[in-house]
Parts: structure tokens; C-alpha cells; sequence
């Protein structure tokens, strides 16, 4: 065994990246204060080729030291905006067509396991606060809430693992990850 070089993984380059089709996937990122977690967040945006992230509240911003060296150069390649509330983000995305689902453990969440998302419509994921997690305003205007099966003596995954973890089974459950 041995690893691909760096021309056998065939990546696009950000030009291409950025003309190419992206999934019907954008990420809403609802006052996350780690710039650390913002760059990874922008890292598994590009990933998994996520339309865009909405940066709202107290989230950073591009250009920022610690945004960029966790990003790895993907604050160039995914569209993001900023939003100075995470509801109004909310509001615009749901006037153009997107389920909102917040990455949550609520009452009403389902478990990602259960949760199916409707093919042909768009999502966005809110991702909350490390601490606070979706604010409750934001909560309410959500479509859905699902919250990810965990087994051990913690009951939350960081913000950037989560939103890997959400983004890959919404791939898969929406046909677009093929093997």
C-alpha cells in the first residue's frame, strides 16, 4: 500500500472549484467564537463542496491568522456571507427555498440516523455556539433539528466535527455520494 501522490487525487483547482456545481448544502455557522473552528469549518465546506457558509453574530471573518491556517486556503474557494444576526440569514435563506435544520439536541430533534431529507430541496445546517449551542430565536424558525448518536460519557461533538459528520449523511441520504 502507499498514498496517491498529489496528481492522482486529481484536485480541482480553486478557479475550478469555484465554476464548478455545488451541492444543494449551505452551512449556517450561529455565533461560533473559535476562529479555529470557523477555518475547519470552511475546510469541510470545501470538502464536501457546500454552496456557501453564512458567518453570523460574533463569528470571524476572513482574513484572520487563525481562520486561515486552519482553513488550509479554502477561504478562498468557498462563497461565504456575513450576517450580523444568525436569524436574518435564517429569514433570507428561507425566502429563497431552504429547509432549515439546526444541528441540535432539542426535545423534537431526531436522531441523523432517522431524519430523511426530502431530495431536490435545498438545506442549511446551523451549526451553534461551542458553548450555547442554536440560539433559541433561531431555533423557532427552524424546519427541523437533528442531533448526532453519540455513545460515550460527552454529549457533544466540536462544531467543525459535527458539521463533517451532518454534511456527509446529507450526501449520502440525497444520492450525491456515490462509492
Amino acid at each position: 500500500m502507499r498514498k496517491r501522490t498529489m496528481e492522482e487525487l486529481n484536485r480541482l483547482s480553486v478557479a475550478d472549484f469555484k465554476s464548478t456545481q455545488k451541492f444543494p448544502l449551505t452551512l449556517v455557522l450561529d455565533n461560533v467564537r473559535s476562529l479555529h473552528n470557523v477555518g475547519a469549518a470552511f475546510r469541510t465546506a470545501d470538502a464536501f463542496a457546500v454552496e456557501k457558509i453564512w458567518l453570523c453574530g460574533i463569528t470571524g471573518r476572513p482574513p484572520q491568522r487563525e481562520i486561515t491556517k486552519t482553513a488550509l486556503g479554502s477561504t478562498e474557494s468557498v462563497a461565504w456571507e456575513y450576517a450580523a444576526t444568525t436569524v436574518d440569514a435564517i429569514r433570507q435563506l428561507k425566502a429563497a427555498g431552504y429547509a432549515i435544520v439546526a444541528v441540535e439536541q432539542t426535545i423534537d430533534s431526531q436522531t441523523l440516523t432517522k431524519f430523511t431529507p426530502e431530495i431536490g430541496r435545498p438545506y442549511a445546517l446551523v451549526m451553534g455556539n461551542e458553548v450555547f449551542g442554536v440560539e433559541d430565536d433561531v431555533l423557532a424558525l427552524c424546519d427541523a433539528a437533528v442531533e448526532i448518536p453519540q455513545f460515550g460519557t460527552k454529549h457533544s461533538l466540536n462544531v467543525s466535527v459535527a458539521a463533517g459528520v451532518v454534511l456527509w449523511d446529507f450526501l449520502v441520504k440525497m444520492g450525491f455520494a456515490k462509492s
